[in-house]
């Protein structure tokens, strides 16, 4: 039989002269009890796969701002180092995206950042679990930027927020138009901000997942290394430009908060 690949929902089937290779390149984004076996109903509860791979996103983030610069030496350690530069970087983004007048809101943005970032990182070692890739988990970054953001631009600025959608800068026929376009876009943010985010580290897992299926076929083994090798490294530079373009749209959408007006 000639060579052809067979794309599914379930799974990837690839048949070969030497045999019939199958694999399910989605199954890793199945969320599993931890005690139990797959299929097992999953409650509020539940410890999963996913609780677990939070957690330890969390426990990287203790260990390296905790622990690594417990002893804040004038001369700092290489792990002082690191999280010196993560905080000058976000606190430099805050500022110059949001003004001076956001840095009270840096601890959240901080915190946003690096959950994302350590989980993304931690979701490339083999035979991990990426919980960014859960849209369930990024809907609720993504929905809890833009309620926290609302409340604070009503708390902030009355009724006058409203004047975030009004372009008081276009002929005045054109605004009510343009009105309604700036509510629209407004309300599809966090569903942009989360499916952005799961969308980008689910792709990136799944093509690495086919590629390792296809490294088991000896004819093509080779190429499908290579592969392997050079979509890893995209999904380092993903890893990280995702953590950052999830944190600086929340730096754009929280100015839109303290400055509405257009």
């Amino acid at each position: 039989m000639a060579d052809t690949g067979v794309a599914a929902v379930e799974g990837v089937e690839v048949h070969s002269e030497e045999g019939s290779l199958v694999f399910h390149p989605m199954d890793q984004f199945i969320v599993k009890p931890l005690f139990g076996e797959a299929g097992d109903p999953v409650g509020m509860l539940t410890l999963t796969n996913a609780t677990l791979w939070m957690a330890l996103a969390v426990l990287a983030v203790i260990a390296l701002f905790v622990l690594g610069t417990r002893g804040r030496a004038i001369v700092p350690s290489r792990s002082q180092s690191v999280a010196e530069l993560f905080y000058g970087f976000i606190y430099k983004m805050v500022e110059d995206v949001t003004g001076k007048d956001a840095i009270r809101y840096f601890p959240y943005i901080f915190t946003l950042f690096l959950f994302i970032f350590f989980a993304n990182f931690l979701a490339l070692i083999p035979a991990s679990f990426s919980p960014t890739s859960q849209i369930a988990v990024t809907a609720v970054l993504g929905f809890g930027v833009f309620i926290a953001v609302t409340v604070l631009g009503f708390v902030k600025n009355g009724a006058s927020f409203l004047g975030l959608f009004w372009v008081s800068a276009a002929p005045l026929a054109l605004r009510p138009i343009l009105a309604l376009i700036e509510l629209i876009s407004y309300f599809v943010r966090p569903v942009s901000h989360s499916i952005r985010l799961a969308g980008n580290i689910m792709a990136g897992h799944a093509v690495l997942k086919v590629f390792a299926g296809f490294a088991a076929i000896g004819a093509v083994a080779p190429l499908a290394i290579f592969g392997i090798v050079g979509i890893f490294a995209l999904e380092v530079l993903v890893a990280a430009i995702q953590a950052y373009v999830f944190t600086i749209l929340t730096c754009v959408y929280l100015k839109d908060a303290l400055h509405p007006h257009h």
